[in-house]
């Protein structure tokens, strides 16, 4: 009787702690600042002019993410979105990711040249929501934009893997020069994906 009742308890403490090793690696790293981190992030000084110049020297393209402490949508984004190795793979091979505190004080050059913290620049370029990714183009062509007027396009809340994949390869496609809205190029990428047989979470 002792045999058979441990025969069944063995699977089941086994699956049990499958799902907490499990949690543990889906866990986002969180830093000082509270915010969620992942290490393919780019630490920088913030001085925009200079971070799309970088990131057009690597090949890639530059996106900001605003975020703030104790927020449940940035929670969700890093660790179900984010971590998914077909996301987290092509953002990092075409971007250089900058993480914004929405109420942070660090220091941000803005492209216009105007030195402010970070939160006023959330409030300079109307970000509202965390997360907050803004998009943008390879080389900023008015010297007097800011960086909200330059942005190619920005993504305000948090939305799903297929959503978020589909944005960051529109962006780098330059959908948001051609006459392709973007929820048209989402729906035909959807139904790629289905017709390859991927499942599907949104």
């Amino acid at each position: 009787m002792r045999n058979a009742i441990v025969k069944l308890l063995v699977p089941m403490v086994m699956v049990v702690a499958a799902s907490f090793f499990a949690s543990l690696v889906q866990a986002a790293e969180v830093g000082d600042d509270g915010l969620h981190k992942e290490e393919w992030f780019s630490e920088t000084f913030r001085d925009i002019r200079e971070d799309m110049a970088t990131a057009k020297a690597e090949g890639k393209r530059l996106a900001i993410i605003f975020e703030q402490r104790g927020c449940i949508y940035c929670k969700k984004l890093h660790e179900t979105v984010l971590s998914d190795p077909e996301v987290r793979d092509y953002i990092s091979d075409h971007y250089m990711v900058v993480q914004y505190n929405m109420f942070g004080d660090v220091e941000v050059t803005d492209l216009d040249g105007e030195q402010l913290s970070e939160k006023s620049a959330a409030r300079k370029w109307r970000v509202v929501y965390t997360p907050t990714i803004m998009f943008f183009p390879e080389d900023a062509t008015d010297e007097k934009a800011s960086a909200d007027r330059a942005a190619v396009e920005i993504m305000p809340g948090a939305f799903g893997k297929w959503t978020t994949l589909n944005m960051f390869k529109w962006v780098v496609e330059k959908g948001y020069e051609g006459e392709e809205h973007f929820q048209k190029y989402h729906a035909r990428k959807i139904e790629e994906a289905r017709k390859e047989g991927k499942i599907l979470s949104e």
